[in-house]
C-alpha cells in the first residue's frame, strides 16, 4: 500500500477589512458639511411653529373670552398684562395677557373682578402688537360681540412676527366686529 500524502493547505492571513483614518475622516467631514446646511432650513422650521404655536394660543383666548362673555351674560375682556394681575397701559402683547370677568365695564381688571386665564410673556424673537383699535384689550359684551368701552363695535388685527423679520412666518388674526376672530398669513410689510 501506498501511503496517502496528505498536503497542507498554506495559511494566508485574510486581508483586513473596514475603514482607513483618511476613509473615516472623509465621510465625517461630508457629514459636518451635510448637517451645517440643513440647520438652518431647521431653525426656519422651529420659528414657524413657534409663531403658529403663539398665534394659536391667543386664538384660543380670545376665543374664551368670547365664551366667558356668552356664559356668564356679562362683559369679558382680554387686556396685554405684564404681570398677570392688572392691565399693561403700554408696551405690546408679547409682554402676556390675561382674561377676566368685567364686572364694571371698564376694560381695567378691578378687586373684586375675577381671573379667568392668565398668559405669561413670549418668547424672545417674537414681537406681537395690535393694531389701534385692539392696541390695548378686547372687550367682548354678553351677546358675544366685540365692543369698545365707548360702546362702539371693535374690530382690528394683531400681527404677530419674527425679530428679525421672516416673510413667511407673519401671522394676523383679524377680530371682526361680530367678535368673531380668524387667523390668516401677513406679509412682512405688516410688522412695520
Amino acid at each position: 500500500m501506498c501511503p496517502r500524502v496528505i498536503r497542507s493547505k498554506s495559511v494566508l492571513p485574510s486581508p483586513q477589512t473596514g475603514f482607513t483614518l483618511v476613509e473615516l475622516l472623509v465621510v465625517m467631514t461630508l457629514g459636518v458639511v451635510l448637517l451645517s446646511m440643513a440647520a438652518p432650513s431647521m431653525n426656519g422650521i422651529v420659528n414657524s411653529q413657534r409663531s403658529i404655536a403663539l398665534s394659536s394660543e391667543l386664538l384660543a383666548s380670545m376665543n374664551l373670552a368670547r365664551s366667558e362673555a356668552i356664559k356668564r351674560n356679562a362683559r369679558a375682556v382680554l387686556c396685554k398684562s405684564a404681570d398677570g394681575q392688572s392691565c399693561a397701559p403700554s408696551g405690546g402683547w408679547e409682554q402676556g395677557w390675561i382674561v377676566f370677568h368685567d364686572a364694571d365695564n371698564d376694560a381695567a381688571l378691578d378687586e373684586g373682578e375675577q381671573v379667568i386665564e392668565r398668559h405669561g410673556p413670549v418668547a424672545d424673537g417674537l414681537k406681537l402688537t395690535g393694531n389701534q383699535p385692539v392696541s390695548n384689550y378686547v372687550s367682548y359684551s354678553a351677546s358675544g360681540s366685540a365692543k369698545l368701552v365707548t360702546g362702539a363695535f371693535q374690530a382690528g388685527t394683531f400681527t404677530l412676527c419674527l425679530v428679525p423679520v421672516s416673510e413667511p412666518d407673519v401671522r394676523q388674526l383679524v377680530l371682526s366686529s361680530t367678535g368673531r376672530a380668524r387667523l390668516k398669513k401677513g406679509l412682512a410689510s405688516d410688522c412695520g
